[in-house]
């Protein structure tokens, strides 16, 4: 299915011991740019994220936002220092025996001396963590990868539409090109009558010079070419399941090509209109076609 290289996601966890949210946004990039923000407790997971992804998504410009908070009760171990606290109390007595003074140190006192206690999180499970964490990431992954295919659904259609469309133009341009020849002949043929009034006129000078013009102004090669490029898209969008988004982006470009040479060559007004259009089509295909994955 075609993606189309904008999308987003979310998926979040919440349960008695944590909370966990995963957003997932993207533009347009030539290639696959991932950058991921989250807490330095879940650096250690970067390398399997970032595989994950790309078991989803081949191009864009992904930014990947975690955020992970773990309840106070459950995230802090309070630690209390016995030898601290006990060389602590050495001292007070040394220094009451000392100055003849009451040592008056009760628990709250001493507890609030530096190192007495201390918190520490709890010492993460790897394992368990990325328990939680991988099912949040796919919920994100996949809703992002939704997102893609419907609107690169959208792009689908529209580039067929405009592809039909383009086909069209470019048969017009293919039936008028006889004729616009023989029109040639037909001005030619008058013109040299007019200047030579009653003399005969040199057939084969009008033939070898209607010749010569036809040879100029031939875009057969340019039409089968073009017609090739416009069925090679419309194909490639319509049964290619990979992604195509660097095939049309260099398919687009020979049309452009082949749009341009065919306006250079052109001696008629209709044709060259046609070409404009078939141009200014190209253009919005190729804008569009920057989207697709």
């Amino acid at each position: 299915m075609i993606k189309s290289m904008t999308g987003f996601g979310r998926g979040e966890l919440i349960d008695e011991n944590r909370k966990i949210t995963v957003e997932i946004k993207a533009v347009n990039h030539r290639y696959l740019d991932l950058n991921i923000k989250m807490p330095k407790k879940l650096n250690f997971f970067d390398n399997k994220i970032r595989g994950l992804l790309k078991n989803y998504i081949q191009r864009g410009k992904v930014d990947v936002y975690i955020s992970y908070e773990e309840y106070l009760d459950q995230a802090l171990l309070i630690k209390y220092n016995k030898e601290v606290a006990q060389h602590y109390m050495e001292k007070f007595n040394e220094m009451a025996n000392q100055f003849g003074i009451v040592n008056d140190v009760n628990v709250a006192a001493l507890s609030r001396y530096p190192d007495v206690l201390v918190t520490e999180e709890h010492p993460e499970n790897e394992e368990q963590l990325w328990a939680h964490l991988e099912p949040v990431l796919l919920e994100a992954t996949k809703m992002f990868v939704k997102s893609r295919e419907t609107e690169g659904e959208q792009l689908r259609k529209d580039l067929v539409t405009k592809c039909d469309g383009m086909y069209e133009k470019v048969l017009l341009i293919e039936q008028r090109a006889p004729q616009i020849i023989e029109e040639y002949k037909a001005k030619l043929l008058e013109k040299v009558a007019e200047l030579l009034e009653n003399n005969t006129i040199d057939e084969s000078r009008i033939a070898a010079e209607v010749t010569i013009y036809a040879d100029k102004i031939c875009v057969d090669e340019e039409i089968v070419r073009l017609k090739s490029h416009i069925k090679a898209t419309s194909e490639a969008l319509n049964n290619e399941t990979e992604s195509i988004g660097r095939k049309l982006d260099f398919i687009a470009q020979e049309m452009n090509r082949e749009a341009n040479t065919i306006l250079s060559k052109s001696t008629d007004l209709s044709s060259s209109d046609t070409a404009i259009y078939l141009k200014t089509e190209i253009e919005k295909i190729r804008e569009q076609i920057q989207n697709i994955e």
